[in-house]
């Protein structure tokens, strides 16, 4: 974007700024509901400072802008920043001040901070105001300067929201929302209300298409003893689904009634305060019951009927893997130009031809060579690389299908790896299959488990900084809560049902990078007299790059498991592949043996 459009627009925010009597404004990139992928309405942050990252905070002074992010998007945004006179500020370098410290910086005592309070939930709000107020410094929550400012804003999306089969479900939505007005009764409240689109779809067993890779809709519900409310724009609402919800006796409002609502209600209302907007957190005389949701839990431990689905989901997606690899490394074999993005292309055109496809799960990452290094890396049109027959191709993909979401990640060689390369590879194997055949006893958290997948990497003198595993949800975000595994601790158990990834990794700036994952499946490992164990059952289904393989590091236990999930694949898969592709995964399926 040209940077005389951003300089004009700040601007156009400082003279509001002035006209409100606020100093400083803080600009984030979310929504009212938290959202990792959010409708292009809520974009403010992208259209004052140009830097469109998924990860991102612009601080706006009347005489200096900022903005915050992190290491994945430093290159990006001092691209997109250039001569817009916004200072990256780069998050997680120890020279880097924290926003607040900045603003107690360059602000005095008395001054003013405008921020939306719809973008700040409760809990950071508090934070940003213990920081300031001891500084002196006031926060006015009702900064809206994008509502005046920004005239070609896009709309709330108005696709339509639909219902999703009990046959994928497995449970009805009636059954869910009187298993959750329980758990309200638990904790002490009368009502709850929800911002979480991803828990409100699940609860509701509706669908939509309002957010890229997610398959939500905008919308916000209040859970009563008896019935409740969504709050959303009702044109997005068929007469099946006006239907639906009045037999789960939910009534329908606009989606900007909420506060009124609110209001009004002489409940105690259930809310987190980590994903409130502290905008409804202030509305005087509401009676809010601050708590964790029950929601993200309930949600986390799939049902025999989402596994089954889930399943099925994985082995559409292992055929499309297929068939996209076949047809990138035939034609790259063949001497035609293929690149990163048509990488990514190929992939989605595979998944489409089944008709419970309806996206991906995520920005596709095909990363070759030293791109496979950026963790988070996305071509684009600038970055696009041509790929060789050498170097390693990293491959992070998902669908988003009726059936189930996934999420896979594998390591290609194009020719001729290098022993680092293979050696490197066999490091991160190694740690995938320790961790994917670990056994545990119940209440073991994912902080417990993660030095599984990392301490082959570790006794080389190598790591990596990002999770080992996420959750992920069922025909829904792709990154779910509330389980992980990663070092950092979470209080949260791995339990039977829940779906998490199993994704260590290796990066080597300007080289390659390299990262195994498949999605595995909690169960039941059985009592013995220390009580009740758990482990994994691997549900993605793609094979391992046998060329890769240093064996001289494998153990044959190790061997023998890559042989035995080799196994599972083909049988999984051959069934739904044309001959060529059937010989390729004959061909990478067959048995490791040792020389």
């Amino acid at each position: 974007m040209d940077y005389h459009i951003i300089i004009a627009r700040l601007e156009a925010l400082r003279a509001k700024m002035k006209e409100c009597g606020v100093t400083a404004t803080i600009i984030p990139h979310v929504d009212p509901h938290q959202s990792e992928y959010m409708a292009s309405h809520w974009h403010v942050r992208e259209y004052f400072s140009g830097f469109n990252g998924s990860a991102g905070t612009l601080v706006v002074t009347l005489s200096s802008a900022a903005l915050w992010t992190d290491s994945r998007y430093f290159l990006q945004a001092e691209q997109q920043l250039e001569g817009t006179t916004i200072e990256l500020m780069k998050d997680g370098i120890p020279s880097t001040p924290s926003i607040p410290s900045y603003i107690i910086n360059v602000l005095h005592k008395g001054d003013t901070v405008g921020i939306d309070g719809m973008l700040f939930t409760k809990n950071s709000l508090d934070a940003l105001r213990s920081d300031l107020n001891n500084a002196g410094i006031s926060i006015d929550t009702d900064f809206r300067p994008s509502d005046s400012i920004w005239t070609d804003r896009p709309p709330l999306p108005e696709d339509a929201v639909y219902i999703l089969s009990d046959a994928y479900c497995g449970e009805m939505a009636g059954s869910k929302l009187n298993r959750l007005r329980e758990a309200i009764a638990n904790i002490g409240a009368d009502a709850m209300f929800i911002t979480e689109l991803d828990a409100i779809a699940w609860l509701l067993n509706l669908r939509g298409n309002d957010v890229e890779f997610n398959p939500v809709f905008t919308a916000t519900l209040y859970i009563a003893p008896e019935g409740g409310t969504l709050f959303i724009e009702e044109k997005k609402l068929t007469d099946d689904v006006r239907q639906y919800l009045k037999t789960l006796k939910i009534d329908v409002r606009p989606y900007n009634d909420m506060r009124r609502f609110l209001a009004s209600s002489k409940a105690s209302i259930l809310a987190n305060p980590a994903t409130l907007p502290s905008a409804l957190s202030a509305i005087n005389g509401t009676k809010w019951v601050y708590a964790p949701s029950p929601v993200p839990a309930m949600k986390a431990e799939k049902n025999d009927v989402e596994l089954r689905n889930l399943r099925h989901a994985m082995v559409i997606e292992g055929a499309a893997m297929v068939k996209a690899v076949v047809d990138i490394t035939s034609r790259l074999g063949n001497g035609d130009t293929v690149t990163e993005l048509d990488v990514v292309d190929t992939l989605s055109r595979y998944r489409a031809e089944n008709k419970s496809y309806r996206g991906d799960s995520f920005g596709t990452i095909a990363g070759y060579a030293e791109h496979g290094a950026i963790v988070h890396y996305e071509p684009t049109p600038e970055s696009n690389a041509t790929l060789h027959p050498e170097g390693l191709l990293l491959i992070d993909t998902g669908g988003q299908y009726l059936h189930g979401t996934t999420d896979i990640t594998r390591t290609i060689s194009l020719g001729n790896p290098t022993p680092d390369e293979r050696r490197d590879f066999t490091l991160v194997l190694k740690g995938h299959i320790a961790l994917a055949q670990a056994v545990f006893p119940e209440g073991t958290r994912g902080a417990q488990l993660d030095v599984l997948a990392r301490q082959f990497l570790w006794q080389d003198g190598k790591t990596y900084l990002h999770g080992t595993g996420h959750g992920v949800g069922f025909f829904l975000n792709v990154h779910e809560g509330p389980q992980s595994i990663r070092l950092q601790e979470n209080p949260v158990a791995l339990r039977p049902g829940m779906v998490t990834s199993d994704e260590p990794g290796l990066y080597l700036s300007g080289r390659y990078g390299i990262r195994c994952e498949n999605l595995v499946l909690t169960t039941d490992a059985g009592d013995t007299e220390f009580g009740r164990f758990l482990k994994f059952e691997v549900l993605s289904l793609f094979p391992f790059d046998r060329s890769l393989m240093d064996l001289s590091i494998l153990t044959d236990a190790e061997i023998e498991w890559i042989n035995a999930y080799h196994r599972k694949v083909w049988s999984e898969l051959a069934d739904y592949l044309p001959d060529n592709c059937r010989t390729w995964l004959d061909n990478a399926c067959a048995p490791i043996e040792r020389q």
